[in-house]
C-alpha cells in the first residue's frame, strides 16, 4: 500500500553490530524513546526532524548522524516524501562512554568520507559470509568516529546520584517482571509523583514511556533472534501479544510479525 513503511532488519554476525536496520517512512513519527545502544544512520532520501535532549534538529543526505545511548529522542520526516534510512546499531561498548556528552551536543557530521565507509559497510553487511570485511570496515568507521568526537569539549562535571537515578536502574531492573509506581515509591522511600517529576526531569523522558521503549527494544532483539511475537510479549514484560504489537506498531510503524518478516529480505509492506 501507498504510504505504507518499508522495513528491513537483521543481527549480523559482527561483533560491535546489534542490528541493522533500513527503512522507508512516509507518515510514521517516533515517540520519544532511548537507546542502550549508539544509532549510526545515514538517509538515501529525504530530511529527518527529530529531537534530541530537549533540542531540535535535522538531519540531511550529506551528513552521518549518531545519537547516544541513553538519550530521549523521537524522529520524524520533515519532506512530504519521507526518508528513507539506513542503520546501524553498536553495542554501547563500541564507543567510549565519555563521547555521550559530544554527540548530544552535535550529533550531526558531516564528514563524506565517513559517509562513504558507513554505506559500504551496509553494501558488505547484506552480503552473507563477508564478516571479515566488515569487522575491517567498522574498524576504521569507530575510528573515525572516535578521532572527531574527541576534538570537542567534553563536559567532565559529576552528576550527583539522586532518586531518578535509583528508579531508572529500577525499571531496567524490572522491565520484564513490571512494578507499579506504588511499588516502586514504597522501595525508593519516595512520594510517586516527586518520582515521577525528578525522573521527567532528570531524563527528559517519563518513566512509564521509558520503560515502554526499552521493552520494545528487547522485543526487536527477540524477534531477530527467531522467536515468536506471542512468546516476545511474555518475555519482556507485555500483558499480552496485543500489548505488544500496539506499542510496537506506535514505535516502529509495523507490527511484530511484520518487522520479523523483514528479516529474511523482503521488505515489509511489498
Amino acid at each position: 500500500m501507498v504510504g505504507e513503511p518499508e522495513v528491513r532488519a537483521w543481527r549480523p554476525e559482527v561483533p560491535g553490530i546489534t542490528e541493522v536496520f533500513h527503512a522507508h517512512f512516509t507518515k510514521h513519527a517516533y515517540p520519544l524513546h532511548t537507546h542502550t545502544v549508539w544509532t549510526l544512520l545515514i538517509l538515501d532520501d529525504g530530511v529527518l526532524h527529530f529531537d534530541l535532549d530537549r533540542h531540535d534538529h535535522d538531519t540531511l543526505r550529506s551528513q552521518v548522524l549518531l545519537l547516544p545511548p541513553h538519550v530521549p529522542h523521537d524522529g520524524r520526516t520533515a519532506a512530504p516524501e519521507g526518508f528513507r534510512k539506513r542503520v546501524i546499531y553498536l553495542a554501547e561498548d563500541a564507543l567510549s562512554a565519555t563521547l555521550i556528552g559530544p554527540t548530544t551536543d552535535s550529533p550531526n557530521l558531516a564528514d563524506p568520507l565517513l559517509r562513504d565507509r558507513i554505506a559500504r559497510l551496509h553494501g558488505v553487511l547484506a552480503q552473507p559470509g563477508e564478516s571479515f570485511e566488515a569487522e575491517s570496515r567498522l574498524a576504521l568507521i569507530v575510528d573515525r568516529l572516535d578521532t572527531r568526537l574527541r576534538r570537542q569539549p567534553v563536559d567532565l562535571a559529576p552528576i550527583r546520584r539522586g532518586v531518578a537515578d535509583d528508579l531508572h536502574d529500577l525499571l531496567d531492573a524490572r522491565l520484564a517482571s513490571g512494578l507499579t509506581l506504588d511499588e516502586a515509591a514504597g522501595l525508593l522511600h519516595s512520594h510517586p509523583a516527586h518520582l515521577v517529576r525528578a525522573f521527567t526531569r532528570r531524563f527528559a523522558i517519563p518513566p512509564h514511556q521509558y520503560m515502554t521503549g526499552r521493552r520494545v527494544e528487547m522485543a526487536r532483539q527477540l524477534l531477530l533472534s527467531g522467536l515468536p511475537a506471542g512468546a516476545v510479549a511474555a518475555e519482556v514484560g507485555f500483558y499480552d501479544q496485543s500489548h505488544l504489537t500496539r506499542h510496537f506498531k506506535r514505535m516502529l510503524g509495523v507490527s511484530p510479525s511484520r518487522y520479523a518478516g523483514a528479516t529474511s529480505g523482503r521488505r515489509a509492506g511489498r
